[in-house]
């Protein structure tokens, strides 16, 4: 084919409006399940501390004496744990110019980037939360942070040769230190029913009720073939493959699922949500910075630890392979 000889197009023109749609598409994630399972809780310190208590061992002995004398027996004592809260924050600069002029997909840029910034708060708050990070006391000069949820975690846990608390942690040194934390083994074995299984029988002799199980999206898809969940009945439409598996059926009850893409892949934790609360010394909360230029200055800021109830509710399976 042959272009008209002096046709004027589009090549040449340079009054065509521009197509730019308006809607700003946006395709990082921002589900948080972890903090969404923990309750929310009040810290009124930097350094955020709570108490456990635990029944004395059943026994099989206590048959008394007819008209025996009561002597007193010695109580133990409740254990207190820590953790400090960590400053987390964000911030926004607007130039007025960007403010004032006329934008697609939002009409104020300030309000556009404080709510972006508010959802990667958010995200940076679970990525922390699902690490595996000692606690910090801070000073001058050096940040605070929290004790994060897996370095709670060497009760009822299933741990590969090489890391501190062996194959199956019950690490005197877990509970009580803020700045005590498991660490990986340098090698990875194959994540198996029977090591799930294993940790879900410790978390119920400790005493614990598994409500939930959270893991990464690579284990996600390997607790999707295990057997525990073959005794359950489900209608499926013949045009749907079922391949994945929201509960699972223990020996101890029903355990929901739940995929983390901010957990550490590596880890696969079990827990109960009235064991865990993320404590707030200040929720987060936007603030107007001072006008130092002619731009619009915005502070989000919060303050927050993590309250693990008691650590023998929970468990996991640790160090196991992120890939095929």
């Amino acid at each position: 084919m042959t272009v008209q000889t002096a046709a004027f197009g589009t090549y040449q023109a340079i009054g065509n409006r521009e197509d730019l749609s308006n809607e700003i598409y946006t395709i990082s994630p921002t589900d948080t399940p972890l903090m969404s399972l923990a309750g929310r809780g009040k810290a009124s310190a930097k350094t955020h501390e709570w108490q456990t208590d635990a029944l004395a061992t059943a026994v099989t002995t206590n048959a008394q004496l007819e008209g025996d004398v009561i002597v007193g027996s010695a109580a133990t004592p409740t254990v207190r744990l820590v953790n400090y809260c960590q400053i987390s924050y964000k911030d926004v600069v607007v130039t007025n110019t960007q403010e004032a002029v006329n934008k697609a997909g939002r009409s104020s840029e300030v309000a556009y980037q404080t709510a972006k910034r508010l959802k990667e708060l958010k995200r940076d708050m679970e990525s922390v939360l699902c690490a595996n990070q000692r606690g910090v006391a801070g000073a001058t000069g050096t940040a605070r942070k929290l004790r994060s949820l897996g370095a709670f975690l060497n009760y009822n846990s299933a741990r590969y040769t090489g890391s501190t608390s062996g194959t199956k942690g019950k690490d005197s040194t877990a509970p009580t230190s803020a700045t005590g934390a498991p660490t990986d083994a340098g090698n990875t074995r194959a994540f198996t029913e029977l090591l799930l299984k294993t940790a879900l029988a410790d978390v119920y002799s400790s005493g614990g009720d598994a409500e939930w199980i959270m893991v990464g999206p690579h284990n996600k898809q390997v607790l999707s073939t295990f057997t525990g969940r073959s005794s359950s009945r489900e209608v499926v439409p013949k045009n749907v493959i079922q391949a994945a598996a929201d509960m699972y059926a223990s020996d101890y009850g029903d355990v929901k699922i739940f995929p983390n893409r901010f957990s550490r892949d590596r880890e696969v934790i079990i827990g109960q949500s009235d064991m865990v609360k993320v404590a707030y010394l200040r929720p987060p909360t936007i603030k107007d910075l001072a006008v130092t230029g002619d731009s619009t200055r915005k502070f989000i800021v919060t303050e927050f630890t993590l309250e693990v109830g008691n650590p023998q509710a929970f468990g996991g399976v640790f160090d196991v392979n992120t890939s095929s």
